[in-house]
This record gives structure tokens, sequence and C-alpha cells, in this order.
């Protein structure tokens, strides 16, 4: 494991120092190795949870997709930034990949750490190259505005954190997570404990109401913001309450109703959303606050199948969002704009683009047989047998994303054309990149076990 972290680590020198014009390549290809170096990682050759460990690392079921997820999305990052740094200096080039691969160094210790002080601080350090890419390679001035929400919606959700775990601390002498599951020493129903360390989470997923960073992070990110806010670093909140509930005590079931009502609440209110946006990167960051409305309600049951879809989704999710900016930045690029009333008709322009285009809306209501499909399936199941009137929100969430899915595809692609001027053909760099989303999805179909 940690020859995975160090040769992550080598790439922000690497980024510093290589020579102008092996910058890209050189730094894709090497990512895209140490990626591959990972998979690995999925062969237990044994049946232990966790089932590889050191006195800094470990891997179970749960971290391993994730960390596999933003290693994969790296060289990604780099291949989609190309163009937007195409008339850069080069010291803002190599300080834009510097920035790249210490957030994927900063992710992978995140997940990989066994130790809940480490956690934390790991947790708080990936805002840092975040916010950097936010506010420094945004294109409006409003991304200044965007960075103050996105950090100060996640410091003041993750405060309280801080101090559940500085007291475990005190009470127990340590801060890790496995002995933590072994003794379950924690006050029993203690629901501010549970509260404090579940709100970073919640700010961090987003849940409805706490979600407002989102949308503007987003539509104000550089492509390669987007892509990791979407793939990664919403999946933060997901997995924290995955690890963190089981170390919690076991509470009354009615602490979790507000939560799990508000989420799947969120989830048609986002939906709804949606159908009225006209900022095409704003709904994709929409979708996302719905999509991960059903991981909350999800990881709040507790079932070992809601556990599982939750993960499945998790993946699924990212893979999708982060293609959907993609697609959408590749229009940006050619029309300099993203409003939805003016960027109409790409069929005629972009023929090939409409293909991938037309995958990702259907990826993104879930049709079978995509993994989407079967992550959505195992937690709306798994919330029916916990709630019966459960089905009603999630039938009509998955209805209303089936609704604004075709409608993104249908007003870019079909409906009748406001371009008049010459658009640059696409490149095969952008199909590469497509298709590189495209093959972890159609892959995990053939053996979903991988996720859980």
């Amino acid at each position: 494991m940690l020859k995975i972290l160090l040769t992550t680590a080598a790439l922000i020198p690497t980024a510093l120092l290589i020579k102008p014009k092996f910058l890209f390549t050189a730094l894709s290809t090497y990512s895209m190795m140490i990626t591959l170096l990972m998979l690995k990682w999925f062969a237990q050759p044994l049946n232990h949870k966790p089932y590889m460990t050191n006195t800094l690392m470990m891997l179970d079921n749960i971290t391993t997709p994730l960390t596999i997820m933003s290693a994969w999305t790296l060289p990604l990052m780099i291949m989609a930034s190309q163009h937007h740094l195409a008339n850069e200096p080069i010291n803002r080039k190599r300080m834009f990949l510097a920035t790249c691969a210490t957030l994927q160094t900063t992710l992978i210790m995140t997940f990989t750490t066994p130790d809940l002080m480490m956690f934390y601080i790991m947790f708080e350090t990936t805002l840092i190259p975040t916010l950097i890419l936010i506010t420094r390679w945004g294109n409006q001035t409003e991304r200044l505005n965007a960075g103050t929400y996105f950090l100060f919606y996640t410091l003041a959700g993750s405060l309280p954190l801080l101090i559940a775990i500085l007291l475990m601390n005190t009470n127990n002498y340590h801060t890790t997570m496995l002995l933590f599951m072994m003794q379950n020493k924690l006050p029993q129903n203690n629901m501010i404990m549970w509260l404090a360390c579940m709100m970073a989470f919640m700010v961090k997923m987003p849940l409805y109401g706490l979600h407002l960073w989102l949308p503007k992070a987003h539509v104000e990110a550089p492509i390669a913001g987007s892509m990791i806010l979407a793939a990664v670093l919403l999946k933060l909140g997901g997995y924290g309450i995955i690890r963190m509930t089981p170390l919690m005590p076991t509470m009354a079931q009615t602490t979790y109703f507000p939560f799990i009502v508000l989420s799947l609440w969120g989830m048609i209110m986002t939906s709804l959303i949606c159908l009225r946006q006209a900022d095409l990167k704003s709904i994709i960051a929409y979708s996302s606050v719905s999509h991960m409305g059903l991981v909350i309600a999800a990881t709040l049951i507790e079932t070992p199948w809601s556990m599982a879809g939750a993960m499945t989704l998790m993946i699924a999710h990212g893979l999708t969002s982060s293609l959907l900016f993609c697609l959408a930045n590749t229009n940006y690029e050619r029309t300099h704009t993203r409003t939805l009333l003016l960027t109409r008709g790409l069929l005629f322009v972009l023929p090939l683009m409409t293909t991938w285009w037309l995958i990702a809306s259907l990826m993104n209501l879930a049709l079978p047989p995509t993994i989407n499909l079967l992550g959505e399936l195992m937690i709306i199941t798994s919330l029916f047998n916990w709630s019966m009137t459960s089905i009603i929100l999630t039938g009509t969430t998955t209805l209303i994303t089936a609704t604004y899915s075709l409608y993104i595809f249908t007003t870019t692609q079909r409906s009748a054309t406001t371009i008049n001027k010459t658009l640059t053909p696409t490149h095969t760099r952008e199909h590469l990149l497509m298709v590189l989303h495209l093959i972890p999805l159609a892959l995990l179909i053939t053996h979903p076990m991988l996720m859980f």
C-alpha cells in the first residue's frame, strides 16, 4: 500500500520538474499505471476484514473500491483539462497538475487510514487542493463566492466531528476504528454525540437543506474540479457514515427518521429543480444531490443489502456523473456557454458525441443492465423492506430522474439548432476520455461483487 501512496505523492515533484513537452502525456500515463497496479487490491486471498493492514493504512471491502475509483479519476482529470490549460503559461500548468496529484494523495490516505484522528486530518486536507482548483482555475468571478460557500459549509459541519473524536480519545486513550468496534464503549443513546459525528458527512454528501454549496462549487469549478467533486469528494460523506455508524451506540430508530425522510424528500425536490435549471452543469450538480439522498437513506438504515446498494450506487454515480461533466465540458469548450437554450441541436454538429450523451443519460436514469440500476434497486428494496411508504418517494424520484435525464439529452442533441458558427470537431482525446469512463461501468456489471 505504501508503494502506491509514495508513487502517487511522487507525481507532485514530477509535475513540477518534468520537461514541458512530456507534461500531460507522462503524468496521465504514470497515474494510469498506478491505478492499474491498485486493481490487484480487489483480490482477497483470505476472508479477513480488513484483509490488508499496516500501522498507517488498511484495506477492506469499503475502502478498496472508493480508493481505486479516486485513482482512476486522476488520469481522466488530466486528459479532460488539456484544452482548458492550453493557453496557460507552463508554471500554471505545472501548479494545476501538482494540485491534482496532491488531492489524489490526500484522498488515498483519507480512505485507507484506520485511525479516526488521521481520517479527520486528511478529510479536511482534501479541502485545500479542491478550494485552490475552484478559486484559481474557475472561469467566472463568482468562483470566489463558491469557494467561500464550499469552505465554510464543510468546516462548520466538521468541527463537531473533531470535538467528538477528541472526546473519544479522552475516554478511551486511542482513536483506532477497529478497536472501537471490539470495545463498543461509547455512551449509550447519546444523541448529541451521534449528531456531532454525522453532521460533517451529511454536509459533505450533501443532505438536502445543507446542499447549497454544491451547485455553486460545481458550476464555478474547472472541469477537473467538477470531476473530482462528483466522483470522489461527495463519496467521502458516504464513506464516513458507513465507517462511523458501527462505532456509534445503538440509537433509537426514531433518531434516524428525520434524516431519512429529509434525504428522500430532498431527492424529489432536487429532481424537480433539475427540470427548472437553465445551466447544464447546474442540472448535473442537482442530480448528484438527488442520487446522494438515496445513499444517505441506505447508509442510515444499516442493513447488509442497503450498505451493498450504497457502495454500488456511489461507484456507479461517481463514474456516470464525471462522464456527464466531461460531456458538458466538450460543449462548453466549443460554444462557450452552458445555457441549454443556446446549445441545442448538437446532433447535427457533433454526431459522434450524441452516442456518448445517449449512453450517459441512460446510465444516469439507471437503464438495465447498468450498475446504476443494481445500486438503486438494492437501496429501494431495502428501503421498502424498512418502510413500505418509502416506495412512494423513491418511485416518484425514479420517474423524475428519467424525465430530466431525457430532457437533457433531447434539448442538447435533438432540438432545432441555435448554433450558427463553425465548431471544431471532436478530438480522439475526448472520445478516449468517454470510453475510459464507460469501461469500468461496463466491466462492473459482469462482476458487481467487487464493490461489496
